[in-house]
């Protein structure tokens, strides 16, 4: 999906873990023969969902990485 901007804050960013830990969680409830189709910038592209998936991961796991940096500081 969209790359989000990074979070300034530590609400913004579990807000944003959240968002995307959804974003997975209705990902896997689908059956592989539907269409998904990812943001990206202005315009929606079509994907798998194993390709989608992935990309939330990373995603989220950015989140997490940013999170961690604003509790550290």
């Amino acid at each position: 999906m969209a790359s989000a901007p990074p979070p300034s804050s530590k609400v913004d960013a579990v807000k944003q873990i959240r968002s995307h830990e959804v974003a997975i969680a209705e990902l896997n409830a689908l059956s592989p023969s539907r269409t998904v189709y990812q943001k990206n910038g202005n315009l929606l592209f079509r994907t798998t969902i194993q390709k989608a998936l992935a990309s939330e991961q990373k995603q989220l796991d950015l989140a997490k990485a940013i999170l961690g940096k604003l509790n550290t500081s």
